[in-house]
């Protein structure tokens, strides 16, 4: 606060509006928020990641599973699994400010890196669907292997989708076309992308592996031993750091990428199932489905700093950028 209060008063003695300064002034502190899908209790759950606390909750649709956060951090999609719809949060007043029809069974909603649209996975369909954000409905559809799961998206608009029931990755171009199908592991579910958007990280559940993928190439350059039942994961914001989550163990791997093995396993609660990483990457976020819990981690002193109360059965987390 110190140091926006020097900067309205530079702002100022230089002859700038006092009015654009308090507006400045009105945006701190910024609070980076986890936002949690309990698939049991057809609610949101809401957390300040700088006070480990949780805020509020939102209710939602059917079966709410993934979130995928905005870039600017304003909204939170949530795909709710047995409505076939996606909710849109607004993240200042958490209020649902909108709720589009997609496909059967939705299973993730992932914004694009320009925020421009939402592309969801929908399991029961086989597809993809397309939202705009802007107008708030679906304007493609766009097949793709069998059960679709997860979805990451790269700087450069292509977008990455685990086929669950398949052992692949689709690949969309930035205008939503399938271009190409990377065969990984037995039922691919959580996937992952650097900032960079140059590797992404494949959670094979039924082979306990993690397969990373070069984006230049889009082929598979390794293998990563990741536990007995891989689910969701997350890369640190410096691409060193893979987080998995090991629904089979109850346990976050901690896989350092260069190495390429794990270099911790830190216990949470029953049936881990999402991960995210605040965007300082000081801590790591993983919703225990079982437990009706979140556990956040310290990556660097590899300890559980704290466990939060959830909903009934958590599955997916986003945490907005800021």
């Amino acid at each position: 606060m110190t140091t926006a209060l020097l900067l309205a008063g530079a702002l100022v003695a230089a002859g700038a509006p006092p009015r654009a300064a308090t507006r400045r002034l009105a945006r701190y502190p910024i609070r980076v928020g986890a936002y949690v899908a309990n698939s049991g209790s057809e609610t949101v759950s809401a957390y300040d990641t700088r006070l480990d606390s949780r805020f509020g909750a939102v209710q939602v649709g059917h079966g709410p599973i993934g979130v995928g956060a905005a870039p600017d951090g304003n909204e939170v999609y949530v795909a709710n699994g047995r409505s076939d719809t996606v909710s849109f949060i607004n993240t200042g007043p958490r209020l649902v400010t909108a709720t589009v029809r997609v496909g059967r069974r939705p299973f993730a909603a992932m914004p694009t890196r320009d925020g421009h649209t939402v592309l969801v996975a929908n399991f029961g369909s086989d597809t993809v669907s397309v939202v705009s954000v802007r107008a708030r409905h679906v304007i493609a559809t766009v097949p793709v292997g069998p059960l679709p799961h997860s979805i990451t998206t790269i700087p450069d608009g292509r977008a990455y989708v685990t086929d669950n029931g398949g052992g692949a990755v689709t690949v969309l171009d930035p205008h939503w076309r399938p271009i190409r199908r990377i065969r990984v592991g037995d039922f691919p579910s959580g996937i992952s992308s650097p900032p960079s958007g140059r590797l992404v990280y494949v959670s094979n559940t039924g082979s306990g592996t993690v397969s990373v993928i070069d984006t230049r190439r889009d082929t598979v350059v390794a293998t990563l031993a990741a536990g007995r039942a891989p689910l969701g994961n997350a890369v640190s914001p410096d691409g060193r750091f893979l987080y998995v989550a090991d629904s089979g163990r109850g346990c976050l791997l901690i896989i350092d990428i260069a190495a390429r093995h794990a270099i911790a396993h830190l216990h949470v609660g029953a049936q881990p199932q999402g991960v995210a990483v605040t965007p300082d990457g000081r801590r790591v976020w993983v919703t225990n489905e079982q437990s009706d819990t979140v556990s956040v981690i310290d990556p660097f002193t590899r300890r559980v700093r704290a466990t939060l109360p959830t909903g009934h059965e958590p599955e997916g987390i986003a945490i907005t950028p800021r």
